[in-house]
């Protein structure tokens, strides 16, 4: 099938879907890069998870501030009892004999009665459980804190390479069109002057096969800007899809010193942070298992809600002080503090070679932003030289001067040319990204993206 009888097929096919979108009222979302952020903030569910993890380790952080509260109680008990009780009669013995009465007295009682006991218990010596318990739900917090702070660098890196994948996409799409079409204008040059005379039909077919490759590259342009898209409307939970607005950038100044964004990494990366945590965690651990060896001490108090009732050996009301401490436990409590001191043990671990792994990535990170934006910037001269040598070639083969494989070459070197940069540029974006999500400074992006010198208009 001729390409231009195909191109119109495609037309009038995209035409067709065009109208039955605009039937169903579906309109592109336009969104800038902090409205996706935001959106995805509001949007994920991954986040919400996060969140709600947060807020539970929060509860319980508060409720570990009572811990020193007394604990006050009811026990209330609907009893059948019975009581026995001999009375030696001593020195009353004979009276009692004159009246039949023998000694010891005896006596029985068998009834229900009701017990409702009020109970006050107060800690005031726990062997050091308590603040301990107390410093693991605080790191605990920061734990989820720091989790739910690698959750969002890890969405909004997400949303990095999806949202300016798209535009690269786009990019690449109007590349590969500008492409099809200049060799669509050669090709209709090349017909017209072998009909002339001046060009034969070898140069014709070479035309028409170049054409028809850049058909083919278009077409697959298209399949790769409807996949992004795709992905990034989910990755926003959008039924719409959604039009980027904010363009492709590079800031053409270094981003500064390496050792800066070290430093930073080193303070401020969740991953770090969550591993600190988790060392204070285990470290409270050790703590909590070598006071379980010690002895505890508490206040309590007692008052008989129902005194009426009371068995004749009940107190009315009692308090004082209590000592309890555990001589032997079937919970071999000195395993139990190795295991706990190995678990601290192993977050120390994890921390100092985390803090390596951040800093390899950091190296790795800065160096390929740096790498993209100088790739970026060499790329200036490539275009201006391949758009002018397009010119001239097609002057040119209008004159008979060159061949066809010389346009077609030049066509070609033009939207790689433009390809490439669009690329540099893209690679630059998710490497920015990149190296702010190893500082942990992802949060600085749209920053980064305001001092923006260089930008790809769509």
């Amino acid at each position: 099938m001729d390409i231009r009888v195909s191109g119109a097929l495609v037309g009038l096919l995209s035409s067709a879907l065009w109208s039955a979108a605009a039937a169903q009222e579906i309109r592109p979302r336009a969104l800038s890069f902090e409205e996706a952020r935001v959106t995805l903030e509001q949007a994920s569910d991954a986040l919400a998870a996060a969140d709600a993890n947060v807020r539970g380790k929060v509860d319980l952080a508060e409720a570990a501030d009572s811990l020193r509260l007394p604990e006050i109680s009811v026990d209330v008990r609907q009893m059948q009892f019975q009581k026995s009780l001999s009375l030696p009669l001593g020195s009353l013995e004979p009276v009692a004999g004159a009246f039949g009465i023998s000694s010891p007295l005896q006596f029985s009682e068998r009834d229900w009665r009701l017990r409702p006991i009020l109970t006050t218990v107060m800690p005031i010596y726990s062997g050091g459980q308590i603040p301990a318990a107390q410093a693991a739900a605080d790191a605990a917090v920061r734990q989820a804190s720091a989790e739910r702070d690698l959750e969002s660098q890890s969405q909004l890196l997400q949303l990095v390479q999806m949202y300016f994948g798209q535009q690269l996409a786009r990019q690449a799409l109007d590349v590969r069109r500008d492409v099809r079409d200049g060799l669509q204008r050669h090709v209709d040059h090349a017909d017209k002057l072998e009909r002339e005379g001046f060009a034969t039909k070898a140069q014709r077919l070479q035309a028409a096969v170049a054409r028809d490759q850049a058909e083919r590259d278009y077409q697959h342009a298209v399949y790769d800007l409807e996949t992004i898209s795709d992905s990034l409307a989910n990755l926003l939970r959008s039924e719409q899809p959604i039009s980027t607005i904010t363009p492709l950038f590079v800031i053409s100044a270094s981003p500064g010193p390496l050792e800066t964004f070290r430093d930073a990494a080193l303070l401020q990366h969740p991953e770090i942070r969550r591993l600190q945590a988790l060392g204070e965690q285990a470290s409270e651990g050790v703590k909590v298992q070598q006071a379980k060896l010690r002895p505890q001490l508490y206040a309590f108090g007692q008052y008989d809600l129902h005194r009426d009732d009371a068995l004749i050996t009940d107190s009315d009301w009692a308090f004082g002080i209590g000592l309890r401490y555990s001589f032997f436990s079937g919970s071999n409590r000195p395993r139990r503090i190795s295991a706990a001191r190995h678990l601290q043990s192993r977050a120390e671990s994890g921390l100092r070679e985390a803090r390596n792994q951040v800093t390899i990535g950091v190296t790795r990170a800065y160096n390929n932003l740096e790498s993209a934006r100088k790739q970026f910037l060499l790329l200036d001269s490539s275009i201006e030289l391949a758009s002018e040598s397009l010119r001239l070639q097609e002057l040119a083969f209008r004159e008979g001067q060159v061949t066809s494989l010389d346009v077609i070459d030049a066509q070609l070197r033009m939207g790689g040319a433009m390809v490439e940069r669009a690329q540099a540029a893209y690679q630059y974006d998710v490497a920015l990204a990149h190296l702010l999500e190893i500082s942990g400074q992802l949060h600085l992006y749209q920053e980064y993206l305001r001092k923006a010198d260089k930008v790809l208009a769509q």
